[in-house]
């Protein structure tokens, strides 16, 4: 894994995977704050490259009424805190061309949603701001089309590209995460699982989305076995009362346990 565009990351070390965390969307600085110190502290002890995970805005809701974010320079803000305060590369993704620019004043990693892959405008928007572009692979593509995806970043100039597999869709609401992709997306850019959305059961009778958290650590471990570079985790210290995907998300007092779980696994295929 090559880091030379998060000079900041810390534990750089190629047989780890890295990690790609935090809550789904920033809700105010102190919760940021508060989930970014906490996650740095188990890292740091188990040596893991990381970076912080945030939505400046959630674009993609169910229903009308669902929440969107407190403002979007207030909350790239927070996230440009929380990078300075623990000197940490942060993520974050973006929803139209416009965005790409702004975000990329406060953020070191820019996100592509799965919904909007094939989006080239967006693409193109996002890598021509010169920083590490985050591809989420569409629920609806197969690892193979994502190369596509990487060629649009590439003959941009960047040569900084990620794909993230957050599951494909099997029937209307269920994900599945097909393993085989692993091998097939790493042979074009670095690659992530994301674990939590790929847990997602998108429900179209009431418009809320459900998931299976308790499937985390299955999934996980499934993808660390296949040698994923990284992992993509949204952890909130209350899931139950967080402002979006708290049903899939994890629950931070159990984070530490299921990567001390991951990372010895990863040293035992690593024959470390």
């Amino acid at each position: 894994m090559d880091y030379s565009a998060l000079p900041n990351i810390k534990h750089q070390d190629k047989n780890q995977f890295f990690l790609l965390s935090g809550p789904c969307a920033i809700e105010g600085e102190d919760m940021a704050l508060r989930i970014a110190e906490q996650i740095v502290t188990i890292t740091d002890k188990l040596g893991i490259p990381y970076v912080f995970k945030g939505s400046f805005k959630k674009a993609n809701r169910s229903r009308i009424d669902s929440f969107t974010g407190i403002g979007d320079e207030k909350a790239l803000k927070i996230l440009h805190k929380v990078g300075q305060t623990f000197d940490i590369p942060t993520i974050t993704d973006i929803h139209e061309v416009s965005d790409a620019a702004l975000a990329a004043n406060y953020v070191d990693v820019l996100q592509i949603p799965a919904f909007l892959v094939r989006q080239t405008d967006l693409v193109v928007a996002a890598a021509n701001t010169g920083k590490v572009v985050n591809l989420k692979k569409g629920q609806f593509m197969s690892p193979e089309a994502m190369k596509h995806a990487v060629k649009k970043v590439q003959d941009s100039g960047n040569n900084h590209a990620w794909i993230t597999d957050r599951g494909t869709m099997f029937g209307y609401q269920d994900m599945i995460v097909d393993f085989r992709g692993i091998p097939t997306m790493k042979a074009f850019a670095p690659t992530v699982l994301d674990v939590t959305h790929s847990l997602q059961q998108p429900n179209q009778t009431i418009g809320v989305t459900g998931g299976r958290p308790e499937m985390i650590e299955t999934i996980a471990r499934a993808g660390v076995v296949n040698n994923v570079d990284g992992l993509f985790i949204e952890t909130h210290f209350d899931p139950a009362n967080a402002k979006s995907d708290g049903a899939n998300m994890l629950d931070l007092s159990r984070l530490e346990g299921l990567l001390s779980n991951l990372v010895a696994i990863r040293k035992t295929i690593n024959g470390l």
